[in-house]
């Protein structure tokens, strides 16, 4: 197994060696794990310590932190479910679980494998060796005699860990203390979470002042985030419709950006369907979910990796923040004074870090909380900035990182048979015997029969109650023959007759005449000039363009041929364009409007950015040339993107 370990190369060293090829998925996620712990022992580490990153951010990592299994992180106010969707992905009990309509759950539970079932307590769990919990002694006894570890064997624990948590709280509770910082406990499993679930339920959608505080610390988390809306089926048709606009109107006030978080809809529990008017809908969105978490295994390696450059650049700034607030401390007098005046300032500080450095502004922490943090340290006590020390971990984001994801092979090329294990262990939606066949492309809505009048009968009557709150159409009126002489009807018999002329007009209209010798002549003239077929232009694309924006394309793992919103925003802030302008660039991009980009809007995208970059200004609509051929309908013609709407 050793052989194929990446190590990186020494500093100064010409080039590093090439690890083999490994043999299966498991040597390579291995070898990239023990990579990662290197570069963070050797590189990383020692910047963190030098100007105390861990009293700033998040504790220092440990060697278990990069071997803990993936994590799931369940949050969500009381009685959304969030422990019966533990129990209902599990198809059992597990140690510890309480259920109810009220706050059952009282502390954060991580469910874990065990070879037999036990309950560890939060103070055992923080100080063990084997455990990635050490980090979270920070909080105190306050919060770890709320904590505890759940163990039971699973054939799905093996493979990830989930985390249940007490549920938000809302109204008079939320002024309660707790003992402990909610946010930040949620914070911290956050950063080390490979997905983050909300939980909403059909009958609780409003958003608390904790519950809204919770997700704002999730920022810079957006890839990880999804939001499941539980026990949808205890509503009609007409009402979840209503649910779900009122779901995402208060989501869109909390999360402060143009893309939409995936939102699943179904009843994470084993009982029936109550209301069965949206069952298809509900099994293929379950069977989407079942699909994301399947993947969580194969992609951790990929998530360790981004989560430690993520950290790097973290620590960077926080390195050059440090030393120019040391370097402008006086040596001598005026020490408190100082430290008070940048402390005023520290927006100040910041903007002149980013000139003098050329940091990305993306990359700086949050000023309040800086500020709140450093106000605890004495500035004079921190060393002076250490060049080297810090261009080593410039290395490891320029050279060694690049270095050890080239061992990462394409998606699916080593067949492990893990996914497939991780789904077998899965449970499939109540009406679906198993989830087998291919992969599907990701879409809600796929193999969902048409609606018909013996499944939906609600949405038919809603249908037929929204058509006649429209104005009806003009009426055809048939022309009236000149040799009739039927006197008019007055009074009653007149009101029958128009009604029976109207529902006559509603019947099937008779079929048209046939066309007369001289139209057919007309139209069979072989010297007539033909159709007017709408120009099509040449794509302003080039294949080389293409070429190069696919394989970016490919890097972001898309799903269905598709990648959302949150995985394409960092993409595109490398730019350091303007958010508003990144917005417009997004509405042009997304020609279908389906909230994703497949390989063909993504360049599309990228070309607008380039443009722009290059003092190009975007167009208010977008132009026929600039139209992705394969969004082009039929009837495409100059008028380019609004013809297609």
């Amino acid at each position: 197994r050793s052989t194929g370990m990446y190590a990186p190369p020494k500093s100064g060293a010409a080039g590093g060696t090439n690890a083999p090829e490994p043999a299966d998925a498991t040597v390579l996620f291995d070898s990239v794990t023990d990579g990662l712990k290197h570069l963070y022992r050797q590189k990383i580490k020692p910047v963190e310590e030098l100007y105390k990153f861990g009293e700033f951010y998040q504790p220092l990592l440990s060697d278990h932190d990069f071997d803990a299994k993936p994590m799931v992180l369940l949050l969500g106010q009381y009685s959304t479910g969030k422990t019966s969707f533990i129990r209902y992905l599990l198809g059992r009990d597990f140690p510890g679980q309480h259920i109810g309509p009220e706050p059952t759950t009282d502390r954060f539970i991580a469910v874990m494998h065990g070879n037999e079932e036990k309950v560890t307590p939060g103070n055992a769990l923080a100080v063990s060796s084997s455990m990635p919990f050490r980090g979270l002694e920070m909080f105190g006894n306050g919060f770890l005699t709320k904590f505890q570890g759940s163990q039971l064997p699973s054939s799905l624990l093996e493979y990830i860990t989930i985390i249940d948590t007490p549920g938000v709280l809302s109204g008079e509770k939320q002024r309660i203390s707790r003992g402990y910082s909610m946010v930040g406990v949620a914070e911290w499993f956050a950063a080390r979470a490979d997905m983050i679930l909300l939980l909403f339920d059909a009958h609780k959608l409003d958003i608390s002042d904790e519950f809204k505080q919770v997700i704002e610390v999730l920022r810079g988390h957006d890839d990880k985030v999804r939001v499941v809306l539980n026990k949808a089926d205890q509503v009609n048709a007409q009402q979840l419709m209503r649910v779900y606009g009122a779901l995402m109107w208060s989501l869109g006030k909390v999360f402060k950006s143009p893309e939409v978080c995936r939102v699943y809809i179904g009843s994470f529990w084993n009982q029936p369907f109550r209301h069965t008017e949206n069952e298809k809908l509900f099994e293929a969105e379950m069977k989407d979910l079942m699909r994301d978490l399947r993947d969580i295994p194969r992609n951790a390696a990929v998530r360790k990796v981004n989560e430690l450059v993520k950290r790097t650049r973290l620590s960077r700034v926080h390195a050059h923040i440090i030393g120019h607030l040391k370097k402008e401390m006086p040596a001598m007098f005026g020490k408190d004074k100082k430290q008070a005046a940048l402390l005023q300032n520290i927006e100040d500080v910041f903007l002149k870090v980013h000139r003098a450095n050329h940091l990305p502004v993306g990359d700086f922490p949050d000023v309040a909380k800086f500020r709140a943090s450093l106000s605890a340290h004495d500035i004079s006590k921190f060393p002076k900035f250490n060049k080297e020390l810090v261009e080593a971990m410039d290395l490891v984001l320029s050279r060694d990182i690049p270095k050890l994801m080239e061992q990462f092979p394409h998606e699916g090329h080593y067949k492990t048979g893990v996914a497939e294990r991780v789904q077998a262990a899965l449970p499939p939606p109540p009406s679906v015997p198993a989830l087998t066949g291919p992969v599907g492309t990701g879409d809600m809505y796929e193999n969902v029969p048409a609606p018909t009048a013996a499944t939906t009968p609600q949405l038919q009557q809603l249908m037929h109650s929204a058509a006649a709150a429209q104005p009806p159409p003009p009426a055809i009126m048939p022309p009236v023959p000149q040799a009739s002489t039927a006197p008019q009807l007055p009074g009653p018999d007149a009101a029958a007759a128009a009604a029976m002329g109207a529902l006559s007009m509603g019947a099937a209209a008779p079929p048209p005449p046939p066309p007369s010798a001289s139209a057919a002549a007309a139209a069979a003239n072989p010297f007539d000039a033909p159709p007017a077929v709408p120009s099509r232009p040449a794509w302003a694309i080039s294949a080389e363009e293409k070429a190069k924006y696919d394989e970016v394309f490919a890097t972001l793992s898309p799903n269905g041929g598709k990648v959302s919103g949150p995985v394409v925003r960092p993409v595109l802030e490398r730019s350091n364009l303007p958010i508003d302008t990144l917005r417009r660039v997004w509405e042009l991009s997304d020609v279908d409007k389906d909230g994703q980009l497949d390989s063909d809007e993504f360049a599309l995208a990228m070309h607008l950015v380039r443009s722009q970059v290059a003092g190009k200004p975007l167009p208010a609509t977008l132009p026929p040339d600039l139209v992705p051929p394969s969004k082009r309908g039929a009837g495409f013609g100059s008028a380019g993107v609004a013809e297609l709407e």
